[in-house]
Formats: structure tokens, sequence, C-alpha cells
């Protein structure tokens, strides 16, 4: 018994000298001591040669110190063996690249493909072998054999890639979307690869092979398949009334009851200002639509439309509509984003809160889901922000917070806690309430608590009074109300009399945006380029160049001039929210294919 257990004690110190070898030997590679890690790595493969990721260390080092000829003789003792992996050919074959000798190279290489003859199984390591040195024709060679020799095999997702990396994205195309249509692969997976080789160009020449690519498809094996792509590359083009049409082909081709995808190319034409294509859109749901959840939504979205840029005469047309739809529907359940929507309307269109705030507790009374209960909570209590009744919307909006306390729902109140707060003064709860929401789930919600607390914080420290900041509040609290020019001008009152003061960065973002809103673009513009030029080392810096890149870009039609702004969040604020969207613009600006 005492030699059982002396036996297992050796084996577990040997296995721990084993584990400490292992981490020094990476640890040395990684720090480019390849002195030092090749002494362990040949430890290590003395011990374990059947250890093909020791061998491989090995290898690497001798490279890395230019021992080609130790990594020659190591690699043509592992080739000899009986059982060798046919990783190992391309590694001497590579090793016999580096020293300038390409016919013995193709030699291996080719040793290394007939290995797939013995058992294709190994078509993958091998295909993924020659990827990683990037030799591409015999990697497309080595998976093409495999699933000749087995067919059950599929590497069709690696070759696609490969023909990309080579150029030839005829064949790329063609590869992936013959995956897509023998279900061999997810279709988001290989639409994101897709993506990094098409444009917002129309005109762009991938763009048009890809369209040629759907139409060939399209003449020999007619499918809804192709018409849900080319909608996909229309929308990526901007060119939404074609989507439409394809999405109308693919509605009348399969029967569809769902109007998911019609709904989802709407709001996506909206939100990208093709109003016309987004009316269409609607119009086509509220025309065909049986059920009336589907067919009143498509109501309430055309009315969204007709509330931009709407004058009096249409606000008196659309309320009468809201009435009309109220008559239709009624007050249930089925209804609340109507009723919400007329509460909304009376509330920031016709300035009556009042009997929104009754139609909503009405609402309140209706047999309602905890869910929906607090999405009517949460509209009556920004309708009773909106008419300075602050401590009955803290209460909804508490309750809100306490019921789905998890929920992003409840993470959203418990900001309108803290944003009703600041707008009442009370900073110091505000500020109780912004430091939980840090850690939001939400990045949206995280960055905006993050911002407003440190406006807050900032700006309590050198003005015990407050004055500002009181100032600040008040106008915030203005332009939420759609009160815009009376919160310019009380913006204007903190930049010309707390000159210097740290809330002047502040003021001119904020006055900015809600310029921008007016369409007064050059005005915002010099606001943006204040506090980049006075204020480039200020929290607020990143917001500006973003927002001004955007201008550039989106308003003022002069991408050339927004690419320096990215630019400037790509070097020098990376830890920026706006860093992601900067660097995709960028590159789209500047014509890059991401791979």
């Amino acid at each position: 018994m005492r030699a059982v257990y002396l036996v297992y004690c050796l084996l577990f110190i040997g296995s721990l000298a084993n584990a400490q070898e292992d981490f020094l030997a990476k640890q040395y590679f990684g720090d480019g001591e390849f002195e030092k890690a090749v002494v362990f790595y040949e430890k290590l493969v003395k011990k374990n040669p059947r250890r093909t990721d020791y061998s491989e260390g090995l290898i690497a080092c001798y490279q890395q110190l230019e021992h080609y000829e130790d990594a020659e003789n190591f690699l043509l003792e592992k080739v000899k063996e009986e059982f060798t992996f046919p990783t190992f050919f391309i590694e001497l074959g590579y090793n016999y690249t580096l020293q300038n000798q390409p016919e013995k190279a193709s030699e291996y290489y080719k040793k290394a493909i007939d290995e797939l003859d013995k058992n294709p199984n190994f078509g993958y390591s091998v295909g993924y072998r020659f990827q990683k040195y990037a030799l591409l024709d015999q990697a497309v060679a080595a998976y093409t054999k495999a699933m000749q020799l087995k067919p059950e095999l599929n590497y069709d997702f690696q070759l696609a890639r490969i023909y990309g990396e080579q150029g030839d994205i005829e064949k790329m195309f063609s590869s992936y979307l013959k995956l897509i249509y023998e279900g061999k692969s997810s279709r988001s997976n290989v639409l994101r690869n897709i993506d990094d080789f098409i444009t917002e160009e129309p005109t762009n020449t991938n763009n048009g092979i890809f369209r040629k690519t759907l139409l060939q498809n399209a003449q020999k094996n007619p499918d809804v398949l192709w018409n849900e792509l080319l909608s996909w590359l229309f929308v990526q083009q901007k060119q939404y009334k074609n989507a439409f049409a394809q999405e109308k082909a693919i509605y009348k081709r399969t029967d569809e009851i769902s109007f998911d995808r019609l709904n989802n190319l709407g709001e996506i034409a909206q939100e990208n200002d093709d109003i016309e294509t987004a009316k269409s859109v609607f119009s086509y749901i509220k025309e065909k639509a049986v059920a009336p959840e589907t067919k009143l939504n498509a109501q309430l979205n055309l009315i969204d439309i007709d509330l931009q840029n709407a004058d009096e005469r249409k606000l008196n047309t659309i309320e009468k509509e809201f009435k009309s739809l109220l008559e239709t529907y009624g007050y249930e359940s089925k209804t609340l984003q109507l009723q919400i929507a007329y509460a909304n309307f009376l509330t920031f269109k016709r300035e009556k809160p009042e009997p929104a705030i009754s139609i909503l507790k009405r609402g309140l009374d209706l047999p309602l889901s905890r869910f929906g209960k607090a999405y009517v909570k949460l509209a009556l209590g920004d309708i009773l922000v909106y008419g300075q009744r602050f401590n009955e919307a803290l209460i909804y909006f508490s309750q809100i917070q306490k019921s789905l306390k998890n929920d992003v729902l409840g993470q959203d109140a418990r900001y309108k806690v803290a944003q009703t707060s600041f707008y009442k003064g009370d900073f110091d709860w505000a500020l109780t309430q912004l430091k939980v929401l840090r850690g939001s789930t939400s990045q949206l919600i995280a960055n905006d608590a993050m911002q407003l607390s440190l406006l807050i914080s900032d700006n309590s420290l050198e003005d015990s009074t407050q004055t500002a900041l009181k100032k600040y509040a008040r106008a915030d609290l203005l332009a939420y109300q759609n009160k815009t020019q009376t919160a310019i001008d009380g913006l204007e009152d903190i930049l010309e009399n707390h000159k210097g003061e740290k809330i002047e960065d502040e003021a001119l973002l904020r006055q900015a945006e809600l310029l921008e809103s007016q369409k007064k673009y050059d005005a915002a513009r010099f606001n943006y380029q204040k506090i980049i030029e006075f204020y480039a080392s200020g929290i607020l810096a990143d917001d500006a160049h973003f927002r001004l890149a955007q201008l550039y870009q989106n308003k003022l039609n002069e991408p050339e001039k927004a690419k320096p702004h990215y630019e400037k969040i790509i070097y020098n604020y990376q830890d920026s929210y706006y860093f992601p969207q900067a660097r995709k613009n960028f590159r789209k600006l500047r014509g890059d294919l991401i791979n």
C-alpha cells in the first residue's frame, strides 16, 4: 500500500514539474526570450514526444532564433514516424521556405496534401496550417481534396474566406451563397463576412458583383431567399425603395402573415430620413394587415411621420385622427400603444398635459401585466415631469424601479428618477441614483448616467451655491418641454455670465444639440469647434469631435471634413463611447474593405 502511495506521489510531483515547465516555456516565448524558451521546450518534447503543441513550440523557437538546421533535423525525424501528424510536413516545408529553398518547400507541402489520401479527416488541420502561413493555393487544394475524398466533410466556409483573401470576389460570394442555400451555415454569420466586402455605394465593384451573383442564382433556381438577400443588399446601400420592392415580392410569394420584415424596413427607412419610402411601407402594411394590432401599429407609425415638422393645421388633423382611432379600437389593454401615443401628442405637441394624465391613469385601471403597467407609468411620469409635478412623477418612476429592478426598463426608470431630481434641483439625490446606474446592463443608460453624474459633481465643487448648475437644469427642462428657443437663450445666459467655469463646455454642447434641432448648423458647428479648441482635454472633447463629424457627414455634406474628427477619436479617445462607431464611419469614408 505504501508503494502505491509512493507511486502516486511521484506521478503528482512529475505532473507539477511538467506544468511549471509548460508555463515557463510559453511565458518566455511570449516575452520574446527564445533562448530560454527553447530549453524548456526541448525538455517538454523529450518527456512528451506525442504532444504536437510542444513539438510546434520547439520548432517555432528554432525558427525565431534562425536555427533552421536544428528545426530541419527535428522535423525530418518527426515525418519518419509511423503515425506522424501531417502538419509536420507543412512545418518542414515552411522551414525550407525560410531558408529560400522553394523546391524543397513545395515537395513537403505536396506530401502534406498527399497524406489526406490516408485520412481525409485531417483536412481541416492541414488546410488551416496552410492558411496560417498564407499558403492559400495549398489551403484550397487541401480543403477541396478532403471534401472529395469524404463528401460529408464541409469546408466551404473556409474556402469562401480564402477566395476573398485571394481577391476572387465572385467565387467568394458564390461560395457563401451556396452555404446559406444549403443551410450549412447561419445566414447572420455569412452576411457578417459578406458585409466586409461591400459598401454603402451601389456603384462599388463588389456590390455589383454580389447583386449580379444573386440575380444569376435567382434565374437558375427561383427561391425567395434571393429576394431576401437582395433586400438586405439594398438596405446596406440605403436604397430603401428597392428593398421595399423585394419585400413586397417576398410577402406575396410566401403567404406570410407576419409583417415584421416590412415593419423593420419602414423603421430603418424612417431613421435614415427616407420618409417617402417609410410612408409607402407603413401604408402597405395598413392596407394588407388583418390583425388589428398590426394595422394600428402601422397607423401610429404614419402619424409619427406626419408629426415631423407639422404645422398647426396638420396638428389639428392628427388630433382628429387620434380620436378616430380611439373610437375604432377603444381603451383596452391591447391598445396601450395608442393611448400612450395620444397622451404624448397632447402633452408634447399640444401642451395639454392634464387630459393626457387622465388618459394614462384610466389606462392603469385596465388588466395589465407587470410590464404593461410599467410602460404606462413611465409615460405618465414623463408627462408629470413636463408639467413640473416632480414629486408625483418620482412616485411612479420609483414604483417601476422596485417592480423591475433587474430589467432595463427598471434601470431606465431609475435614470428618470435621477433626471427628475436634477430638474427639481435635488442634485445630491440625483447623484446617488446615477452612481448605481454606471454599471447598467444598457450601455446607453450607463453612458447617460456617467455624463449627468459628471455634470453635477464637476459643477458642485467650485460653486457651493450651484447657481450655474441650477440655470443649466432649468434650460434642460425647457428643452425637454420642447421650448427649444427659450432653452437656447437660457444656455446663452450661462455662456455670458459664467465664463471660465467648468459648466461652460456643457452649456456649449447642449446648446449645439438644440441648434442642430433648429437646423442652425453653422451655429452648432461654431459651438463644437469652440469645445475642441478650448476644452481639448475635457470630458466632452470626444462628444464634440463625434457630433461635429456627424454634422459634416450627414447635414453639411462635407465628408472629407468629417474624417479628421473621427480619426481624432480613434487615436486620442480609445475609451470613448463613440470609438467603435467613429472607427467604422472613418473606414467607410476612407473606402476601406474591413476584413
